[in-house]
């Protein structure tokens, strides 16, 4: 198999990294070299993965954190792909009925209510127990160090710090979210560009999940303090939820591509709405980019796939419909029937924002990682157990109480989840890493960036860099202020609702890692919409 795209010098704003010994690719320039350094050290790319992604809880805080989520498609040098889903469930102590005694006919977004478990140290810990070379206490020095000592804020970061602090000093007024302000706006302020941000008590956690394999996090003394910050504001998640959980390994699922096998992990993660897009879309051929047939196709594909799929993606054990069913021959081609000349108009559903970071990784063994964690909606729920910088998620808004809806709460249930991992192979070996961090954007950035590489030849930088379009809802199409102006008028007049948006942060961040098989040499590809960086050497 040979990497079929083309280089076109000075074609974007950022050039493809190539490299041989090893890779990382991410949304943070520190957190980039954290990774490499590991590499430098005698790790592999496992190691590299979980050092990054440690980093940027404390080195990107607006989209990730130690109380998140996180999610891995792994390939080792044996040519074998494994998938991990990091993602914790809802309390033990929660359900619709003990939410409606409380006068909720929604679950809230803020607050102790949507917490759920988190999955993040648990996944560190079970794939360096598997595939990894150093201890996590190694791994996870790099992270303590800049918590400990402290770093200055780069301009994407500072901008949505900013946002955050602006719309919480609005409305975190209760005691409960108190710590979120000393630990984030210690000076009474989002910190700036520029400016130098520490936490000296997210170093002492990340210690303690290092020296402990993550145990104290989940049957030790911070799972203690997670418990008695929850029970003193009357919150739902306790430490027998927490002493129960582990990161589970799964079997990763897929279509083929015009001869390339797309990976994703299987639900909760609603990585099936890119393989079900994808799966319309093969029937079709894209001769051109830039041509109005090609994005209305797209479009409406992605259009029917989140019809589906969020009618029915839930907690794995909790789904209503087969997955390979959903991915057949025979669905494609009644979703490609329904595909007409005309935009077509679905039940409304509503795209909310998210915060989540993306990482790819690779070693000169042939060692792959597609990594990805979040706390969602930025900080998460706004909760920070005090003295610990574990800024707990709120992934549980997402569940219904609707007790007939397949993503209905349930005690111990996981919620549909927005963060995927995606993996290319071909002929049974590693193309490599990808994925588009941003809530409902994710699904939508997968299909756009496989088909930027598979149908359109574009090299990694290249597929990242190409003008993005984001449905929402209905007709509803975002586009990107570069996107052709032609094309949205075209799209118009097939009925599209097309409106340019000026901030390209909606449409998502990525990253790109592809290893040419023959001569080992990696591409990489980094996210211009962000702070993004390249380690490699």
């Amino acid at each position: 198999m040979k990497l079929d795209y083309h280089f076109h010098p000075h074609s974007s704003q950022r050039t493809t990294v190539m490299a041989k010994n090893g890779m990382v690719a991410t949304s943070q320039p520190l957190a980039a070299q954290a990774g490499l350094d590991i590499l430098k050290k005698g790790g592999n790319a496992i190691d590299a993965a979980i050092a990054t992604a440690a980093a940027l809880t404390v080195l990107e805080p607006t989209s990730n954190g130690i109380g998140g989520d996180a999610f891995a498609l792994v390939w080792t040098k044996d040519k074998q792909l494994y998938g991990l889903n990091g993602s914790g469930p809802s309390p033990k102590s929660i359900s619709i009925e003990a939410l409606k005694e409380r006068g909720y006919d929604k679950i809230p977004t803020y607050g102790l209510v949507p917490v759920t478990v988190p999955g993040a140290p648990s996944a560190w810990a079970e794939l360096l127990k598997r595939f990894g070379k150093l201890s996590l206490k190694e791994v996870l020095e790099p992270a303590v160090n800049y918590a400990e000592n402290g770093y200055p804020l780069t301009p994407i970061l500072a901008k949505y710090w900013n946002i955050a602090f602006n719309r919480f000093k609005r409305t975190f007024t209760d005691a409960e979210f108190q710590h979120w302000f000393e630990t984030f706006a210690p000076a009474g302020r989002a910190p700036q560009a520029g400016n130098i941000w520490r936490s000296p008590g997210h170093a002492s956690t990340l210690k303690s999940i290092g020296e402990t394999n993550a145990e104290s996090f989940y049957r030790g003394d911070l799972a203690e303090k997670i418990h008695e910050f929850s029970e003193k504001y009357d919150g739902f998640i306790s430490k027998e939820d927490l002493a129960e959980y582990k990161a589970e390994w799964v079997d990763p699922i897929k279509i083929n591509y015009r001869g390339y096998d797309v990976w994703e992990i299987p639900p909760n993660g609603q990585g099936l709405l890119a393989l079900l897009a994808l799966n319309i879309a093969s029937g079709f051929e894209f001769n051109h980019r830039e041509s109005v047939d090609s994005y209305h196709k797209q479009i409406e594909a992605m259009k029917l796939a989140f019809t589906d799929g969020k009618a029915c993606i839930t907690d794995f054990r909790e789904m209503k419909v087969d997955v390979e069913e959903l991915l057949s021959e025979q669905y494609g081609e009644a979703g490609r029937a329904k595909i007409g000349d005309e935009a077509l108009d679905h039940n409304p559903i509503k795209v909310p924002t998210s915060g989540t970071v993306y990482l790819a990784t690779a070693d000169g063994e042939g060692n792959m990682v597609s990594f990805i964690q979040s706390n969602y909606m930025g900080f998460g729920s706004g909760i920070v157990v005090p003295g610990t910088g574990i800024a707990l998620q709120n992934r549980g808004c997402d569940f219904s109480l609707d007790p007939k809806h397949s993503n209905a709460l349930k005690p111990g249930k996981k919620t549909y989840h927005t963060i995927i991992p995606g993996f290319l192979t071909k002929d049974n070996q590693a193309v490599g890493p990808f994925g588009v961090m941003g809530g409902f954007m994710q699904p939508q950035g997968h299909m756009q960036v496989v088909m930027n590489t598979v149908d359109f030849h574009l090299n990694p930088q290249a597929a990242l860099d190409a003008p993005r379009w984001q449905w929402i809802e209905g007709k509803k199409v975002l586009v990107e202020p570069q996107f052709p102006n032609h094309i949205a008028q075209a799209l118009v007049r097939k009925g599209h609702q097309i409106e340019v948006t000026v901030d390209s942060g909606g449409f998502g961040r990525g990253q790109i890692i592809w290893r040419d098989p023959e001569t080992g040499v990696l591409f990489g590809g980094t996210e211009s919409r962000t702070d993004g960086t390249i380690a490699a050497w």
